[in-house]
This record gives structure tokens, C-alpha cells and sequence, in this order.
């Protein structure tokens, strides 16, 4: 697990996923974050990265599948 703080966020682009493209996308959080959307990532505090632990946990939303490239 990262440890991140506030002013070191998580920051979340399709185009650094080693998973872009393939079946991965379809079932990934991000994907459903920024399809059709001009924001080219998402960027995701501490608090949000637990809440979103969370829901991904208890089936709600599908997890973050990013595998960043290197």
C-alpha cells in the first residue's frame, strides 16, 4: 500500500497503464472516471483512496486496476 500524504496525491492516467487497451479497461475505475471525459486523470487523495478501498471492497464500484508503465 502507498503510503501518501495530501500534498503527495495519487495521480491516475489511462495513458501511463500498462493495462491500456486491453480487457482490464472495461472493469477498471478509472476507465469509468475519465471515459468520454476531457480530464486526462484522476487525481485521488489519501481519504478518497480509502473510500474508495472500500466501496471496491463491498462490491460498489470495481477496483483500480492501473499498472503504471516502468
Amino acid at each position: 500500500m502507498n503510503h501518501l500524504s495530501k500534498s503527495n496525491p495519487l495521480v491516475i492516467s489511462c495513458d501511463t497503464c500498462v493495462m491500456q487497451d486491453s480487457d482490464a479497461c472495461g472493469d477498471c475505475l478509472v476507465t469509468a472516471l475519465c471515459g468520454g471525459r476531457e480530464e486526462p486523470a484522476v487525481v485521488f487523495d489519501l481519504e478518497e483512496q480509502r473510500a474508495l478501498r472500500l466501496l471496491a471492497n463491498a462490491g460498489l464500484v470495481p477496483t483500480i486496476r492501473h499498472r503504471a508503465v516502468g
